[in-house]
């Protein structure tokens, strides 16, 4: 099975555009800088590049060959098919699993997106009377009509796990993640250089 990744793509666009902009402006201090000011932008700039890759780029759910891993800002959870229990849709997607519940950073459901599938289902309860819809067409609109983004997740989620349970391999688990450990550390550093070479 190839690995799906499920996440937001309003954040991890932003994420990467977030990058290209630091790249830019490390590039504007290192030519154009001066001590200590370009030290304090490039801490600030450090600091805000660490949250980015902990709130927009590392979460996500990858749905795997053995089981479904998810990653939130700290942490890292792993879910053999076998164990994956009920997949539930509050604000965020939270996973059951026989002795936890692993609840997902992204993709997350507002309250707004919320509202407006709920406009859109009442809408598609009307018929459709267009010539031009093919019958596949018809049946993915049906099939999208009152969801979210988080709901199709959840429900790819359920099929993945009832088709796949024989395939499970590990067992349930949480850890924290060395990646987020390390983008903290390294901002705690940046932070820690710059008060003292601006003593």
């Amino acid at each position: 099975m190839k690995k799906q990744i499920f996440r937001s793509k309003v954040a991890w666009l932003f994420g990467w555009v977030w990058l290209v902009f630091v790249a830019w402006n490390v590039y504007d201090l290192v030519a154009h800088g001066t001590m200590p000011s370009a030290l304090i932008a490039g801490a600030v700039l450090g600091v805000l590049t660490a949250l980015v890759f902990l709130l927009a780029l590392r979460p996500a759910i990858v749905a795997e060959a053995g089981g479904v891993r998810v990653r939130n800002p700290l942490r890292d959870a792993y879910v053999p098919w076998k164990d994956v229990g009920e997949v539930l849709v509050t604000h965020a997607i939270i996973i059951e699993t026989g002795h936890a519940a692993i609840r997902c950073w992204t993709p997350q459901t507002t309250a707004r997106e919320r509202a407006k599938a709920t406009r859109r289902a009442e809408r598609g309860k009307k018929p459709v009377m267009e010539a031009n819809v093919s019958k596949g067409e018809q049946a993915a609109a049906e099939l999208l009509v009152g969801r979210t983004h988080a709901d199709w997740v959840a429900l790819q989620l359920t099929e993945l796990s009832v088709s796949k349970a024989a395939d499970s391999t590990g067992e349930t688990t949480v850890t924290w993640s060395p990646y987020a450990i390390a983008a903290v550390a390294a901002a705690a550093v940046l932070v820690v250089v710059t008060i003292v070479a601006s003593i």
